[in-house]
């Protein structure tokens, strides 16, 4: 008889152990749902689609607090994409006015900045550079175009310039919406 509670007392510490170093060793940090949708989305942090960043966006989603249509420098494309991923059917972007400007950054004219730093301030990924009473440029490789630096200029001296195609972001357009099946032509 004290044989049999030694072993099941054993049994029970050995398998307390395991479940303790498994929890320990295989335990996920984040929701990995959100991570992947988090992936999908085009890291602006611009605050466009309602939320402070694109983490929050992707956690909202997650949990189907949020819709996928409202990422308006994602665009169609990441819209379609969390479709697939979180089984949901595609829906019509939220801001239909975001989703037709083509890709662009911004440019500020030179000749007219004043050095206010209004739009640094503005600027969620830090792509505008200068100091106070000086001119600012725009670091165009970082500009994610989501246009937040030109409400805050006083003299309206940034505009949007959309991104010409290079060999690198050219994309073979789709094909017209005609689309017919193989042999009802």
């Amino acid at each position: 008889m004290i044989t049999a509670i030694l072993t099941i007392a054993g049994l029970a510490t050995l398998f307390g152990l395991i479940l303790g170093y498994s929890a320990i060793r295989f335990r996920v940090e984040g929701d990995p749902i959100a991570d992947q949708i988090d992936a999908l989305l085009p890291q602006t942090q611009c605050g466009q689609c309602g939320f402070a960043g694109c983490r929050p966006y992707a956690e909202a989603m997650a949990t189907g607090e949020a819709e996928i249509n409202r990422c308006p420098p994602g665009g169609e494309a990441t819209m379609i994409a969390l479709a697939e991923l979180l089984g949901r059917d595609p829906v019509a972007l939220e801001d239909e006015a975001a989703a037709e400007k083509p890709k662009s950054v911004a440019y500020i004219v030179e000749d007219e900045c004043i050095g206010c730093t209004l739009c640094i301030q503005a600027c969620p990924v830090d792509a505008i550079m200068g100091a106070a009473k000086q001119m600012h440029t725009v670091i165009t490789d970082e500009c994610t175009g989501c246009e937040l630096c030109l409400p805050p200029c006083p003299v309206e001296c940034i505009h949007m310039q959309p991104l010409g195609a290079t060999p690198q972001t050219w994309k073979w357009p789709y094909p017209a919406d005609t689309v017919t099946e193989a042999g009802h032509g």
